[in-house]
This record gives C-alpha cells, structure tokens and sequence, in this order.
C-alpha cells in the first residue's frame, strides 16, 4: 500500500524538475540571437573599422620608427660639407692685400705747386673754416726749400679766382721736394690782412704730390696746397 503512494510521489517529482528543467530549455533559445549578433559583430567590425581606426593607429606607429632613420641620415651629410668652405674663403684675403704696394715713386722732376687763397668771413673769424670765404685777389704765397746752406725762396700773386701756381728753379727736383714748403706773405686788403695757420698757411704747409705733367717736353710733378685764408677784420 505505501509504495504505490511513494511511486506517486516520485512520479509528481519528475514531473515538477522535468517542467522546470523543460523552463529553463525555453529560456536558453534566447541564446541565438547573442550568436546572430556575435556573427554579425565579427562580420561588419573586420569590414568597417579596419578601414578607419586601424589605419589611424598604424599611422601613429609607423612615424616613430622614421624619425630616427632620417635625423640620422641629414646631420652626417650636411655637417662634413659646410666646415670646408669657410676655409676657402679665409683662405681668398691674403691673395689681395699684396696688391696695394705697386705703388711706383715718381721719376725724378722739377716741381710745381698750386693752391687758392680766400679771405674768411667775419661769422667765422678765428675758426678753421672756410664757409662763407671769398677769394682774394692779389695775394702774396711764397715757396720756400731749406735744402741747401741759402734757402730758396720763391714768390707769387693770386688772380682773382684766389689761384696761384708756383714753378720752382731748375735746381730743386722731386728728390729735395720733401724740404720745401708754402706759406701766405701778405694780402692787398687791409680789411683781410692777418694770415691764418689754416692748413698750414702761417707755419708753412709740406707739399702733397697729385699728378705729373710735361711743360716745354720737361717732367714736371705738380704739388698742393692749402687752401689758405686771410682773417678779417670785423666791427665789433
């Protein structure tokens, strides 16, 4: 009698895990759709996202490795080059500097000198200047070589233009030139009378050679001078 009811029991009990156990089997069909989805997720990522992403961080990955190939490269070949060439130009500058000496003396020659003598202007009496100056006409300029026991002296007058040139005696050439020189004497202006040292015109001023010439098929080497300037006499 009690068996058959425990055969009942058991029976109910099956019953109960297969109907559960048959539950949970209707649940787990939800499964498919997370594999359609796991399919279509290996499908369409390996087609869209290579073509953008990947290509981004393979971009990002492939400029480190170059820097250090080309940086490399350039500095070698552009640093051997340029040290030479500034030695080659270093090297140019001592070819010019022995070109200056050709600088041939005169031959021997007789002498002449030249200049111009002008009157200063009373707003700048006392001061080495010539602004303002007029030339003065009549002027006396003597040139004088200490070149033997007796100097030698030569004198001459200005034209209107204050010009004077001066043709020294025979005896004194370009070799004894060095020891003569030219100063005022005297001016026809009582109003501008009083010799300045400008350029030398009271003490003497030395010579400056500026150009040979040929005078009755002499060589002559023409000097200058001054110019030279007579200080006014001004109302106070």
């Amino acid at each position: 009698m009690g068996s058959p009811a425990v055969f009942v029991q058991l029976s109910v009990l099956l019953l109960s895990w297969f109907t559960v156990f048959g539950d949970v089997i209707t649940t787990l069909p939800a499964i498919p759709p997370h594999h359609s989805v796991h399919y279509s997720h290996p499908v369409a990522s390996p087609t869209h996202p290579p073509a953008y992403p990947p290509t981004h961080g393979q971009h990002h990955r492939h400029p480190h490795p170059h820097p250090p190939t080309a940086s490399p490269v350039h500095p070698p070949a552009h640093s051997p080059f340029h040290p030479p060439s500034p030695h080659h130009h270093h090297g140019h500058p001592p070819v010019h500097p022995p070109m200056y000496p050709p600088k041939k003396p005169f031959p021997r020659s007789f002498v002449a000198v030249q200049g111009v003598v002008y009157c200063k202007s009373c707003n700048y009496s006392g001061v080495d200047t010539l602004n303002g100056a007029k030339p003065v006409l009549g002027a006396t300029v003597k040139l004088q070589c200490n070149n033997r026991k007796f100097p030698l002296v030569v004198k001459e007058t200005t034209d209107k233009n204050g010009y004077f040139f001066i043709t020294a005696p025979k005896t004194i050439t370009t070799f004894g030139a060095h020891k003569c020189k030219v100063s005022l004497v005297s001016s026809p202006s009582v109003a501008c009378s009083k010799p300045s040292d400008l350029h030398g015109g009271l003490s003497g001023a030395l010579m400056k050679p500026a150009k040979p010439f040929m005078s009755q098929k002499l060589p002559f080497l023409l000097y200058n001078v001054g110019p030279f300037a007579f200080e006014p006499t001004c109302p106070r």
